[in-house]
């Protein structure tokens, strides 16, 4: 089959099972690995698909069936409301005296910014207007600012040398969102730069907090940048499927429904 032939095989596969993986588009078109993996580096950078932790998805814009929108944080914050503050405010109960925190951006770490104590010390590293504009006046805070170029949707900013002040930085809790949280494909992000730094700031800290409404569970971005398994804890609402109350049990991370 010429290769003209197979990109066009692979795409329209993808359209009606959703997702696929190198054997299986090596044993449907009858060639290698490898040559499979040259197709699929080429739709890659045609944006048609993208390479989901040893998987393969259409492109969220070549997915006329794909109901993912382009992240906006501005549409984020009218939806599950009660939820996320609720998931807001038990996440900031966590916070102790001295702890040195990373806040990832989104509309649920805004509520738990918003409700940080203002009477104890500590020290907070932010990329987000939003989160910095809640941490500013608290007067026992040492606020930490990477800047960088502003991302309107979602109101982050991201720079090489921002990058590199978060993987230098030491903190003993993060307080990370995601957009997707699947049991096989993990924790999955909507814009390509979200990347980088959510991974960074997973290898910066020591324990990893989930913040997540459980409307994102089952649900796939294309982005992806953690395991389930590398959360140490996960706070979410009672809303989260029975399915996802039982794999979170069995690898071991504490959750906390708020």
């Amino acid at each position: 089959m010429k290769k003209s032939k197979r990109l066009k095989y692979i795409l329209k596969l993808l359209k009606i099972n959703n997702i696929s993986n190198v054997q299986e588009l090596s044993q449907k078109l009858e060639v290698s690995h490898m040559t499979v993996r040259r197709d699929l580096e080429e739709l890659a950078e045609q944006n048609k698909v993208r390479i989901l932790h040893g998987s393969i998805i259409l492109h969220p814009v070549m997915n006329s069936h794909s109901t993912e929108k382009p992240y906006s944080i501005i549409t984020e914050e009218s939806v599950h409301i009660e939820e996320k503050r609720r998931i807001g405010i038990m996440a900031a109960s966590c916070v102790e005296p001295g702890d040195t925190i990373i806040i990832d951006y989104g509309s649920t770490a805004e509520y738990f910014a918003k409700n940080i104590p203002t009477d104890i010390p500590l020290t907070i590293l932010s990329y987000s207007l939003n989160i910095v504009s809640d941490i500013a006046y608290k007067e026992n805070c040492t606020l930490i600012f990477t800047g960088g170029l502003f991302h309107k949707n979602t109101l982050s900013f991201e720079s090489p040398e921002g990058l590199e002040m978060i993987k230098n930085f030491r903190a003993n809790k993060a307080f990370v969102t995601a957009s997707g949280i699947d049991y096989k494909f993990g924790a999955t992000c909507s814009n390509f730069y979200e990347r980088p730094t959510k991974k960074a700031l997973m290898q910066s800290s020591m324990k990893k907090i989930l913040l997540v409404d459980s409307s994102k569970f089952g649900l796939i971005r294309s982005d992806y940048f953690a395991d389930l398994n590398e959360f140490d804890e996960i706070i979410t609402d009672k809303g989260i499927p029975d399915e996802y109350r039982k794999i979170i049990h069995s690898l071991g991370i504490i959750l906390r429904i708020a």
